[in-house]
This record gives C-alpha cells, sequence and structure tokens, in this order.
C-alpha cells in the first residue's frame, strides 16, 4: 500500500510503498476512502507538542473507510461496513473516565495517527470496538472531516452550554470555526465570528453567523464588547493572541472554552476579573464515540453543511503549507 510516513520530524512525509497491515486480535482493517487533514497533524509530524509521537509513524485521525477484514475476537462489526477512524483510537474502558462516559479522558487511551498509525494510507488497522459506523446518508468525503472537526467542535458547544439566545463567539473560522458555527446555531446561539481572512469570514457568514469581525481590521474584543460581550467564547485558533482576544469578549458569566492547541505559549487569566466577573475557563477534548455517532446523525438528517476541498495523498506535504498559510477556505479531504 501506498502510505504518507512521518520519518524526522525536520523532513517532509515520505510516501513509501509499505506491507497492508493485518488486523490481529480485536481490530478490524479499513481500506481509506478518505482521510481530512487536521492541523494536530502538522503539530505531530514536526514534533511541535510536550507528548511527542515517535517516528516512523503515519499520521490521520479523520480516516474514513470500509471493513475489508476481522481480526480474531471482534464482534458487532461486519465486511463491508464503512466506518470512521477518529482520534479516540482506544481506550482501558474501566477506569473513572471510561465508565463514567469521559473515554477521551482515559490516560492509557491510543490516539488515531499519533500514537498507532492513521488515515494516510491505503490500508489501516483500527481497534474494533472504536471504530464509528458511517450513516449511508453521509458521503465519505463529508464524514472525514466530522471525524475530528466536526465531532471536536460539536462537544466544546456542549460543555460551553450554549442555548437558547447565547451569544457564542467562534475565534477561528477554519476546519473547526465553519462546523462551530453551524452547531451553536443549532443550539439557539447567536454566533459571532472572527478570523483574519475576509474570505472565512464570509463563509461563517453564509453558514449563520450573525456578526463576522475580521481582527486585523477590526479590534475585536471593543467590537464585541460594545455589543454586551459574549456568554462564550470558543478559542479554535492555534493562536494565542487569538485566545487572548476570546477572553477578554467574556461578559460577566461568561465561559471561555480551550479547543485550538498553539504549538508555544501559555494563557493568561487576570484573577481578579475572572473572580469578579464570574468567569470560566474550560478545556474541551473530541468528543465520544457516542458524540460522533451524533455529528454523523445531525449531518444525515441535512442539518449541517461540510465545506472541503480535496486532494490525493501525494499532495500532503504541499497541503499542510496551505494550512499553515491560511490559503484553506475550511478543510482539506485525502481522497484513495
Amino acid at each position: 500500500m501506498q502510505a504518507a510516513v512521518v520519518t524526522d520530524f525536520t523532513k517532509p512525509l515520505e510516501l513509501l510503498a509499505l506491507p497492508v497491515p493485518k488486523p490481529v486480535h480485536g481490530q478490524v482493517l479499513v481500506r481509506m476512502q478518505a482521510c481530512g487533514v487536521c492541523h494536530t497533524d502538522i503539530h505531530a509530524a514536526r514534533g511541535e507538542w510536550p507528548v511527542k509521537p515517535n517516528p516512523p509513524f503515519i499520521p490521520g485521525h479523520e480516516g474514513v473507510g470500509v471493513v475489508e477484514a476481522l481480526g480474531p475476537g471482534v464482534q458487532g462489526r461486519a465486511v463491508g461496513e464503512r466506518v470512521a477512524l477518529p482520534w479516540l483510537g482506544s481506550a482501558c474502558g474501566h477506569c473513572r473516565y471510561c465508565v463514567s462516559g469521559r473515554e477521551t479522558l482515559c490516560e492509557q487511551q491510543a490516539n488515531t495517527g499519533y500514537s498507532i498509525d492513521g488515515g494516510y494510507a491505503e490500508y489501516a488497522v483500527a481497534d474494533a470496538r472504536y471504530v464509528v459506523p458511517v450513516p449511508d446518508a453521509v458521503t465519505s468525503f463529508d464524514a472525514a472531516p466530522l471525524t475530528c472537526a466536526g465531532v471536536t467542535t460539536y462537544k466544546a458547544v456542549k460543555v460551553a452550554g450554549v442555548g437558547m439566545d447565547t451569544k457564542v463567539g467562534v475565534f477561528g473560522v477554519g476546519g473547526l470555526g465553519h462546523l462551530a458555527v453551524q452547531y451553536a446555531r443549532l443550539a439557539g446561539g447567536f454566533v459571532t465570528a472572527v478570523d483574519i481572512e475576509d474570505e472565512k469570514l464570509e463563509l461563517a457568514h453564509q453558514l449563520g453567523a450573525d456578526h463576522v469581525v475580521n481582527a486585523l481590521k477590526t479590534e475585536p474584543v471593543a467590537d464585541i464588547q460594545s455589543r454586551g460581550g459574549l456568554d462564550v467564547a470558543l478559542a479554535l485558533a492555534a493562536s494565542n493572541e487569538s485566545f487572548r482576544q476570546a477572553f477578554a469578549s467574556l461578559r460577566r458569566g461568561g465561559r471561555m472554552v480551550c479547543v485550538g492547541l498553539p504549538a508555544e505559549g501559555d494563557l493568561d487569566v487576570p484573577i481578579f476579573e475572572t473572580v469578579l466577573g464570574g468567569l470560566s475557563v474550560i478545556g474541551s477534548i473530541v468528543g465520544t464515540r457516542e458524540d460522533l455517532a451524533e455529528v454523523f446523525s445531525l449531518h444525515a438528517a441535512g442539518r449541517t453543511r461540510v465545506i472541503a476541498e480535496g486532494r490525493e495523498l501525494a499532495d500532503v506535504n504541499s497541503v499542510f503549507e496551505e494550512i499553515l498559510s491560511g490559503r484553506v477556505p475550511a478543510r482539506v479531504v485525502i481522497e484513495y
């Protein structure tokens, strides 16, 4: 099979011909049809986070494909079934987090495309318990971005407690942000989208944002506070300045949900304003298998749109550069 492999954090991904992996006990072999490209893949390929993957490895945690073979002991999955391979590749299943519906906090988890090989390949093996079936009404092309960008922002909107008449700010309109706008609207929120690209802000407006702010042309905190401030700020951009703006845009009782992961930097939270304003800072990681099933159901019902562009696996290094330069309106999907 062809695969894009991280062989060294200082080098581009290499396209290699590798043997098709064989599923062992509890695994399925999946023939990939599509895999979204997430900013996390770039961090992984460059070893930019404190906990680093171990080269060589295959990135990609938005993989969607068809089950071609079952390993010994697999139950509940079938050859020919279409499934998604999300960031949560597996978890222990019995710790306090797993048994309380918070499996994404499991300290023994394995992560697709990070600690185990992912979807930047024509085939991948995965734990049969943690793949998620894709409804017939959802294309593999759309399902790929929903597998991370969708479920991550869907979970963030849940964690934030967005409801009717909630004033929501989406900071960063890209692969995650264009879906966050839609989920916040579905939950009943009034959405302000903040970015530095007019094209992305126009997309946010088309997807239902009530107000948009170009942070290069207008000071976003002043603009948002002049309109009463935010109940919820979703910090999605991998930018320390964007995080600062998100926090400063909150009104009393507001909640900032941290989702994006800048390679470096800390969040400076002013204690006085936080205490007197009753403010909350919340970290939100990707959603669970059940969250992803709900995301797929919403999309199958026509409630959301995925904005993405297709590429070939051979384009992966140039795609990374496109994403870093901000030239990608929303998501890029590798098609096989």
